[in-house]
């Protein structure tokens, strides 16, 4: 299935729907038996590509995953304004449980990997709870040293999971995930960020207005007063796009 990409800021970001997100997903675990080709999925908001801009690994990780889904209202928009119809937000978190209902009936195998201790064991049951029939096969909080790294591949290595969810954080899981992904012989990995902690009930998201009203990000901000800072990024993110746009103009 051929996905248009929009270039927002040097990135390859999907234009694409939820329903053609999960189909992508599909079609990497399909044909892992045979390619044996591990798949990347980074799931791109404002904050993420703005922080890609200076960071040139997570630039060079990102543009060699294997897809990028537009998560965020701004990354919706900087496609839109730079020429390419974004069809909607694929939020990372809706993208996980669109892929926990769909688990049980693929027979998908699940691992959790991230967050504080006891979040992801949390969360791992919320799945079971919401989506009878999932398999979790393994659980492993995000506490670790450079010497676990081995012993964690293992772990993971050994529970054979279809898709992998790792919630290390921006730009932690996606770095973290670049580095091991061809140890883990898993057909599809993620990077969540905070997902866990909303299935766990550690971190509230907004209402759905709010969500309609693409005003998530403020909502994150009123949660978290740390986070404060980090939305500074989202006008500089806007400022930036309008500067890449007039670049594209002026080389062609």
């Amino acid at each position: 299935m051929f996905i248009k990409q929009a270039d927002i800021l040097g990135i390859k970001v999907a234009a694409l729907t939820m329903e053609q997100a999960i189909k992508k997903v599909e079609e990497f675990i399909e044909t892992f038996p045979r390619d044996r080709h591990p798949h990347l999925i980074a799931t791109a908001n404002a904050e993420m590509l703005m922080r890609s801009t200076k960071d040139e690994l997570l630039h060079k990780i990102l543009n060699e995953a294997d897809l990028v889904v537009p998560d965020g209202a701004g990354t919706v928009w900087a496609g839109n304004y730079l020429g390419m119809t974004m069809p909607e937000r694929v939020a990372g978190f809706d993208l996980v449980q669109n892929l926990l209902c769909l688990a049980p009936q693929r027979k998908w195998r699940i691992f959790f990997f991230g967050s504080a201790l006891g979040v992801a064991e949390k969360a791992a049951q919320k799945a079971c709870h919401d989506y009878p029939g999932v398999c979790i096969v393994g659980t492993r909080n995000g506490f670790f040293t450079e010497a676990d790294n081995e012993q964690i591949v293992a772990e993971i290595k050994e529970a054979r999971p279809d898709i992998l969810l790792v919630a290390l954080g921006v730009p932690k899981q996606e770095k973290w995930l670049y580095k091991f992904l061809p140890q883990l012989d898993c057909p599809v990995s993620i990077g969540v960020g905070g997902t866990f902690d909303v299935m766990a009930g550690v971190m509230k998201r907004a209402p759905m207005w709010m969500q309609r009203a693409k005003l998530e990000w403020l909502f994150r901000g009123m949660m978290q007063p740390k986070r404060a800072g980090r939305l500074m990024a989202l006008p500089k993110f806007v400022f930036a796009v309008r500067a890449w746009r007039q670049k594209s103009r002026r080389e062609k």
